[in-house]
């Protein structure tokens, strides 16, 4: 027996009225073929908490504006045994600026994605660039219905041409029509007709048709103009029938009234085609040429219509070799003239929509599923699952080999209160007890593996964690405590600055991407409770980790305009330091070098992306570039900034003592900088950082334990430390999460200019 094989799709899905509903429920229903073991399922966007009635292939709803919701569909589609997911993007269906929430989707989906896109704009802003790029990247293929389409991702996104397939629009099966039979039918006899259909709106360029009628009267006193279809949804809720309405009081004013034939309904497809084949001549007189597709284009096309359009995009690639006519945008002189030729010359109108049917087999939806099919082949093939095995990169630096992520050395170092602080050898030291700092990175790592849709930590470890965190929180004091004693006696009222935004930053993680939906409420209630401790900090580290915290909070409570206002504060903070401090060629924050540095640039690099800031972005990348050449070694290795010189001011870099955790900072700031530039460059300098724990180093001697998943303390300067404790093993485990995503994101996006060279 044949396996199923099962498609998901992501996107609009009639009944819902729009263009994307319609393409996406077409598509999914010409791929679904039972005889050859394809079936399809559709998750359905739906706007403003409006209520559809789906059929019963829809699986599940995405509120557009519900973080919680693309999580959650994430999951379904990962549970339901689903060869690839088809999404369809459209900036405007997704929530979040400019549709950001999909990215929520992407980033724990573990399946072979392949996008349309719907939109490609010329000229995006910072952020639109920013959001179609990360789908891009996050999909295995990418679909484009035109030549300028795959133009525009390869020449303003950077994508990968590789990746891009083009695949026309798909059109129903219908016979050649003849027109006059197709009237009778419908009450049209006798009447030339022109038609535009679709959802009605300012930019469909009606009223220069309408302007038109006039001289096409006087060539055809019985021709008609019908404009078919609902006004927009959107347009309907803030102006109700105001455009609509202009429009009827144009055609009046030019006497044309009793010719333009306004039906304001959604039509299903069988009375759609009826339309398009009663029609004489098809107009689509759009006003901006940035259409990359249309549907209605298409579908008249295919069917063999005649067709009078505006240039945009679309139309230019589908009415070449004199398969319709083009005139200028808002050009109703050239509108009417045109149609007028083609209404009163019977054999170029013919031979016209002979052309158009014959180019529309191709079109047919029988085709496009199979070269849709053929694309998700091709992006199964070239797909790798996001399983722990993949995570991992055993490596030296350009040439990685992957090894299985084991876990139970930080089993060992947990139990039901949290993570203990240190080890003796591999051993549990209960003598130091506790503390919140380890605790957030497990919470971390925890939510971080569920993101990746990975189960290797139990949810009962997860919620001792967050446990930990609720109870370091004082109340009394607005701070988190830090060190706890093995009897679970807290030391101390209030930790360190740094560690309460290194907390802040483990809750913006936990309410972004926990698996459990009460967890990750509990993670923003306690985040917002407590960050506006960090305005009285003076640590610039502080600062960074609730920087990092709140460009994760943010994803998911972006109308919090206390975090807004809070995540300007202390990135100013950051910008004015490192103008106060910076001189000549030292691009750096403070007089002298510490612990977790990475992080300070990573802070400025993810919040100015977050909030197109592209001076912050670049005030990061150049202070990362600096920190990059402090901590390379002659012979090309990462070196960490050693513990024996933090904050030596005027002194080049001591060695020794080397900890991990300046290796996982440098690594996820690299991440991070690679999603801002797409550079390559960043990928390669985050694989040879994470290179120090396998080896190369300055004592050549692996730090890692790959049975147990274990990591030493460091280097001393005469030898490593044997000791394993918890915030080592959780910057290595971190490390290769990020490294393997980085990995991931290098293959799937093109080579971008060489920034400046690392060394």
């Amino acid at each position: 027996m044949t396996k199923t094989k099962r498609i998901a799709f992501i996107g609009n899905s009639l009944p819902r009225q729009c263009g994307i509903a319609t393409f996406t429920t077409d598509l999914s229903q010409a791929m679904s073929n039972p005889a050859q073991g394809v079936e399809t399922r559709i998750v359905a966007m739906t706007d403003r908490k409006l209520n559809y009635d789906y059929p019963q292939n829809v699986v599940f709803e995405i509120r557009d504006g519900e973080i919680e919701d693309y999580v959650t569909a994430a999951r379904i589609l990962n549970s339901g045994d689903y060869r690839a997911v088809s999404l369809q993007h459209e900036f405007g269906i997704f929530g979040g600026p400019d549709g950001e929430f999909i990215l929520t989707l992407l980033s724990h989906l573990r399946l072979p994605v392949v996008t349309t896109f719907h939109t490609i704009l010329a000229e995006p802003t910072p952020s639109q660039k920013k959001v179609l790029q990360k789908v891009a990247a996050a999909s295995s293929r990418v679909v484009v219905m035109a030549d300028k389409g795959r133009e525009f991702l390869e020449s303003v996104y950077g994508v990968d041409p590789g990746k891009i397939d083009i695949i026309a629009h798909g059109i129903p099966d219908r016979a050649f029509h003849d027109p006059e039979r197709a009237k009778g039918k419908m009450g049209y006899s006798g009447h030339p007709v022109i038609l535009t259909f679709g959802l009605l709106s300012p930019n469909k360029g009606i009223e220069v048709v309408i302007d038109a009628m006039p001289a096409i009267l006087e060539a055809q006193p019985n021709a008609l103009y019908i404009v078919l279809g609902a006004t927009h949804p959107n347009l309907l809720r803030q102006e109700k029938e105001a455009y609509r309405d202009s429009l009827r009081a144009r055609a009046e004013q030019l006497g044309v009234e009793q010719s333009v034939i306004f039906l304001n309904q959604f039509v299903d497809v069988p009375t759609l085609l009826d339309f398009i084949a009663l029609c004489d001549v098809y107009v689509t007189p759009y006003l901006d040429e940035a259409q990359m597709t249309s549907g209605t284009l298409a579908y008249s096309f295919g069917m063999g219509s005649a067709v009078v359009s505006t240039p945009y995009w679309h139309a230019r690639d589908l009415l070449a070799d004199q398969r319709g006519i083009l005139v200028p945008f808002g050009d109703a002189q050239a509108a009417g003239d045109a149609i007028s030729r083609l209404l009163n010359d019977d054999a170029l109108r013919l031979a016209m929509r002979q052309a158009a049917f014959e180019a529309g087999r191709l079109m047919i939806w029988s085709h496009i599923a199979s070269l849709y099919l053929k694309s998700i082949e091709t992006a199964r093939a070239a797909y790798r699952p996001r399983l722990i095995s993949d995570l991992m990169t055993h490596s030296m630096a350009r040439a990685p080999q992957t090894t299985a992520l084991k876990l139970g050395h930080f089993h060992v170092m947990c139990d039901d209160t949290g993570i203990f602080q240190h080890a003796v050898y591999s051993v549990p030291d209960r003598t130091h007890g506790y503390c919140v700092d380890d605790n957030a990175r497990a919470l971390i790592l925890a939510c971080q593996l569920a993101a990746a849709g990975e189960t290797g930590i139990a949810d009962r470890m997860t919620a001792s964690f967050a446990g930990f965190i609720q109870h370091a929180w004082n109340p009394d004091r607005e701070r988190f405590r830090n060190f706890m004693s093995f009897d679970r006696r807290w030391l101390e009222e209030e930790g360190s600055e740094d560690s309460h935004g290194r907390t802040l930053w483990a809750l913006g993680v936990c309410a972004a991407s926990d698996s459990d939906r009460p967890r990750r409420r509990w993670a923003s209630a306690l985040f917002a409770r407590a960050m506006s401790a960090s305005r009285q900090f003076r640590s610039p580290r502080a600062w960074a980790f609730t920087l990092i915290g709140l460009d994760a909070y943010a994803t998911t409570n972006h109308q919090d305009e206390r975090a807004a206002e809070l995540r300007t504060e202390l990135a100013e903070c950051l910008m004015a330091l490192l103008h106060q401090v910076s001189n000549g060629d030292r691009h750096w924050f403070e007089e002298g070098l510490s612990y977790e540095n990475a992080r300070l640039c990573q802070a400025l690099i993810t919040t100015g992306m977050a909030t197109g800031s592209s001076e912050m972005v670049t005030a990061g990348l150049r202070s990362l570039r600096w920190l990059m050449q402090q901590q390379m070694a002659p012979g090309g290795q990462f070196r960490p900034i050693g513990t024996e010189g933090f904050f030596d001011v005027g002194e080049p870099p001591k060695i020794f003592d080397q900890q991990p955790v300046e290796a996982t900072a440098t690594i996820s700031a690299c991440l991070a900088a690679f999603d801002a530039t797409q550079e390559k460059t960043w990928a390669e300098a985050a694989a040879r950082t994470f290179t120090w724990f396998t080896g190369s180093n300055d004592h050549g001697l692996s730090l890692v334990d790959p049975e147990t998943g274990s990591c030493r303390d460091g280097l001393h300067p005469d030898r490593a430390n044997e000791n394993r404790g918890a915030e080592s093993v959780l910057c290595y485990l971190i490390s290769c999460l990020d490294v393997g995503r980085l990995q991931r994101l290098a293959q799937a996006t093109p080579q971008r200019a060489e920034i400046r060279q690392l060394s």
